[in-house]
């Protein structure tokens, strides 16, 4: 008997089905056992699949591992000029699988597929005027059209506190294996940028990273 279906890695692969034995002309209990042996051994196949896949009572999957890679970074990203877009990089890796962080600014996926990049940014504006900061999405080294978002900052609060907000949203990209994404922004003022914070006192409370991203698997390409 063939195998059924095999799980390998984070790969679901379906093969032929068992080749069973050709009938006898006459009763042959040899044959029965033989057909009723490759049965057995197909629907226990199937069987241990399924209970693998499905937690008893439930509809969880337990088994299948899909693509996903969560990064952030610890430092102040700040621009030298008006008029250069920049990288958002990153320094630390949380989770990965299939999907990496190459040369510190891009997701690589290992496969194929759909995939949905989320992000949160810290911005932080230090000057006493209103300010702009775009951030967009780069696929392969090419801007991806119609992917800008721009996020108004409000004046500082006072020379010594900035004005500071979380920017966030996600955005699905279509990709082959090997291919990368980027985040890539610019601003208005070089004294509004993207900040990290480090942890608190009075209550203790974590540090805060200058970006966090997720990226994840959601579909085979159509």
């Amino acid at each position: 008997m063939t195998s059924v279906i095999t799980i390998e890695g984070d790969v679901l692969t379906q093969t032929t089905p068992p080749a069973l034995p050709h009938a006898t002309d006459q009763y042959s209990r040899q044959y029965h056992d033989q057909m009723n042996n490759v049965l057995r051994l197909y629907f226990n196949t199937l069987n241990n699949l399924i209970s693998q896949l499905k937690v008893s009572g439930s509809t969880t999957i337990t088994t299948l591992r899909f693509p996903y890679g969560a990064f952030q970074d610890s430092t102040t990203q700040t621009a030298a000029n008006t008029t250069t877009a920049y990288p958002i990089t990153f320094n630390t890796t949380d989770f990965s699988n299939g999907v990496t962080m190459v040369s510190g600014s891009r997701f690589t996926v290992a496969n194929a597929g759909m995939y949905n990049l989320q992000f949160s940014v810290q911005l932080n504006n230090s000057v006493n005027a209103t300010e702009d900061i775009d951030i967009w999405f780069r696929k392969n080294g090419t801007d991806i059209p119609a992917s800008n978002s721009r996020f108004g900052l409000a004046p500082r609060k006072s020379v010594s506190e900035p004005f500071h907000i979380i920017a966030g949203l996600n955005y699905f990209v279509d990709m082959q294996a090997n291919d990368y994404v980027q985040l890539v922004w610019r601003t208005s003022n070089v004294g509004a940028n993207i900040i990290a914070y480090a942890a608190g006192a009075s209550p203790t409370r974590p540090s805060i990273p200058s970006v966090i991203a997720t990226m994840t698997f959601v579909s085979a390409l159509p």
